[in-house]
Formats: structure tokens, C-alpha cells, sequence
């Protein structure tokens, strides 16, 4: 593991995802891999029950990871691979919960599957079940930003703003800025209409 995220969803995960992948650090764990893959369900769905983590069997064959799951236990992924960097993506609190609000908060909050990684990480663990207050919510945003700073030692840590493209990232890793654009996606719409497909294939 060369690269580990510490920023919540809907901070520019997926294109942190599809940039790392452009840059050699892939693939990039993110909640697409989960979702893509039965195993990797059960792997997680295994840890939010309670299972003892086994960082190796979860993040297997990735070379980075961002966004929940893993999100949500950074400090320990970052204590069990010392030599990786981290990456914390940001976005203004306000931005960012209008943006969650809007995606991933009322999609843990109603699923029908009481035992889904969502619920039990995100919703749960991350949120304490309040995964809808918005105060609350956003308290926890910032206190975990806060502990990321405060923690993480700043030669291993970039702070990667939305919007900040290449040149910050490629710097901190130490390889070539591409001459490809910055990749962009997974915005609202995207998600609520990958949501809805999902909705609608298994009858959810």
C-alpha cells in the first residue's frame, strides 16, 4: 500500500481514485471495488460486524486506497503500512454536506439491508447513526479533518482541495504531471443515477 486516503466521500474521491490509477499507485481501493465485488462485501460486511480487521485480506492487491470504507479507518491502515503516504481531500464543510446530503446520506439512512457496508461503516461507525443531522454531521467532517492534521506527520500527509488538479499531487508523489486533464466524476447526478439503476436491477 503506497497511498492511503483520509478524507470522507464526496471530497473528490473517485477522481483522487482515477488519478492515482493514471499514476502508477493503482488500483485504487474505493467504495466502486466494494460494490463491484461479492468478496469484497463480504470481506467488509465482515469488519463492520465486528470482525478484527485484517488489513492484507481487505485491501488485497491494491496499491492505494481512498474514500469509505477504508476512510474510516485510516489511522489504523496508516499505522500498519508506515511507509505510505497520505492524502487527505477536502472540500468546504457546507459544500460538502450539501453534497453528501444529497447522495450518500439518504442512501445509507433507507437502504433495506441492515447488514450493508454503508450502514454499518458509514452510518454507524463514522456517524454514530446520525448519518441525517446536519450538525452533527458535519462535526464529525471536521474533527476528523482536524485529527488527520494533527496526527498525521505533514511530510507524509498532502491536503489535496477540491479542484487543485495535478501539479500539488504530482509533487507530494514525486512523478510527472500528466498531459491528460485532471479526471473528474461521480458528481450528484452520476451518483443518484448509478443509485437508481442499482434500485431498479434488484428490485431494492
Amino acid at each position: 500500500m503506497k497511498v492511503i486516503g483520509t478524507g470522507f466521500g464526496r471530497t473528490g474521491t473517485d477522481s483522487m481514485r482515477n488519478a492515482l490509477n493514471m499514476l502508477g499507485f493503482g488500483p485504487t481501493h474505493h467504495m466502486f471495488e466494494v460494490n463491484a465485488s461479492e468478496t469484497q462485501k463480504a470481506r467488509w460486511r465482515q469488519l463492520g460486524a465486528g470482525a478484527a480487521p485484517d488489513w492484507d485480506l481487505l485491501l488485497e492487491g491494491f496499491g492505494a486506497c481512498v474514500d469509505w470504507p477504508s476512510a474510516a479507518y485510516w489511522p489504523e491502515i496508516l499505522a500498519h503500512w508506515p511507509d505510505a503516504k497520505a492524502i487527505l481531500t477536502y472540500r468546504d464543510p457546507d459544500s460538502w454536506f450539501e453534497s453528501y446530503a444529497r447522495t450518500i446520506g439518504p442512501h445509507i439512512m433507507k437502504g433495506p439491508d441492515d447488514g450493508s457496508v454503508g450502514q454499518t461503516i458509514i452510518r454507524d461507525r463514522v456517524f454514530g447513526g446520525r448519518a441525517m443531522d446536519r450538525d452533527h454531521v458535519i462535526s464529525v467532517y471536521n474533527a476528523n479533518i482536524a485529527k488527520v492534521r494533527d496526527t498525521v506527520p505533514s511530510d507524509r500527509l498532502l491536503v489535496h482541495n477540491l479542484g487543485d488538479g495535478w501539479e500539488p499531487l504530482c509533487a507530494f508523489l514525486g512523478v510527472p504531471v500528466p498531459k491528460e486533464p485532471y479526471p473528474r466524476g461521480n458528481d450528484t447526478a452520476t451518483f443518484q443515477a448509478r443509485i437508481a439503476e442499482r434500485a431498479a436491477q434488484t428490485g431494492d
